[in-house]
């Protein structure tokens, strides 16, 4: 039986009217969903950096009023009449593309990402088809085009599965790319995206050292699976680790001093950035006397997103969060600017529906 539509008006939701303002409740209507749409009952949804920043305005650009989250996870509640890949009561999740142009080079290469036309994001981007604001997760649900909603393995909690719809693959990607069993892996910075990063490359079968300018971060690194730890604070810790790593993935979005962490590298070894400091100046020689080279890495395309999800549900690879209700996403976003959270928000949409 093919269900009948209407436009999904009064969804729930929690937006941003202005940089300046909490975020606060907000009805907003989702568009009426066609033949190759899915309708997804949202369970949970990550709090991501992004997501702050772009609730502030601090990357410019904002379309007020924003509802940010797009790390999320929940159940099929209808399906158009064309599509096929999904049905009704499975688990799905939305990460940070829901649509692309489909027929660029990036696009054919399964990485969206970089579509050449630009990716619909999950929020703040324009839909293609109806020119509206797309509307992210922190709400009760969502409207997407089957192609860019992807299957959550069976058995994995759903909570600790939403954040690896973003800091899972941001870091899973360069990982997976780059890295090999047995190889030295540094990672810079132990927070959502770090802890990811430990656990991923552990489980891929590297050497992981993390690399921290906080002592207190330790113990913490130990019991995600890091088999070192070098606090760079510490006297001589760049000079007596030189040439140490074969690839490093930083995850530090505060300026710091890249050609220092440079210097970690053997010849030939890499590194790879996912933070965007404002500036950190780099010299020619810390890559070219030693061959070493520096990129970056940007999320992944819908395609390597699910083998992340699959892998990730193979090695028992989940995100260590805190559980909050929609109400405390003021004081969560408050507590990140802090770091003082260990390593993920993830708000629980029944506190919405309620």
């Amino acid at each position: 039986m093919v269900p009948t539509f209407v436009p999904m008006s009064n969804t729930k939701a929690y937006a941003a009217q202005s940089a300046t303002s909490p975020l606060e409740p907000l009805t907003i209507e989702r568009r009426a969903p066609g033949p190759h749409d899915v309708v997804i009952d949202i369970a949970y949804c990550g709090v991501c950096h992004s997501d702050v920043h772009t609730a502030r305005n601090e990357w410019g650009g904002t379309r007020y009023p924003v509802v940010p989250g797009h790390e999320i996870v929940g159940t099929v509640k209808e399906v158009g009449s064309a599509v096929t890949q999904w049905k009704l009561g499975q688990t799905v999740g939305v990460g940070c593309i829901v649509d692309s142009c489909r027929e660029c080079a990036s696009c054919r290469e399964h990485e969206e990402q970089f579509c050449e036309k630009g990716m619909t994001g999950t929020y703040n981007a324009i839909e293609r088809a109806t020119g509206k604001v797309t509307q992210g997760g922190y709400s009760t649900g969502i409207v997407v085009d089957e192609n860019y909603v992807l299957r959550i393995p069976e058995g994995m909690p759903l909570d600790r599965t939403a954040p690896l719809l973003c800091a899972g693959i941001t870091t899973y990607s360069p990982l997976h790319r780059n890295i090999k069993a047995g190889d030295k892996v540094g990672v810079v910075g132990l927070g959502g995206l770090g802890h990811m990063a430990v656990k991923i490359a552990k489980a891929m079968g590297a050497h992981v050292t993390m690399i921290s300018h906080s002592e207190s971060k330790r113990t913490d690194a130990k019991s995600l699976g890091a088999d070192d730890f070098l606090n760079t604070r510490e006297e001589d810790v760049f000079k007596n680790n030189a040439l140490r790593f074969d690839f490093i993935l930083d995850t530090v979005s505060a300026q710091h001093d890249y050609n220092a962490y440079l210097s970690l590298l053997r010849r030939d070894g890499k590194m790879v950035l996912v933070g965007v400091p404002d500036a950190s100046p780099i010299h020619a020689s810390s890559l070219v006397l030693k061959r070493r080279s520096l990129a970056g890495s940007l999320i992944g395309g819908i395609k390597e997103i699910q083998e992340m999800l699959d892998f990730c549900s193979k090695h028992k690879v989940l995100s260590d969060i805190e559980l909050i209700p929609m109400d405390q996403i003021n004081t969560a976003y408050e507590r990140m600017l802090k770091s003082d959270v260990r390593y993920r928000f993830v708000i629980d949409m029944k506190s919405m529906k309620g």
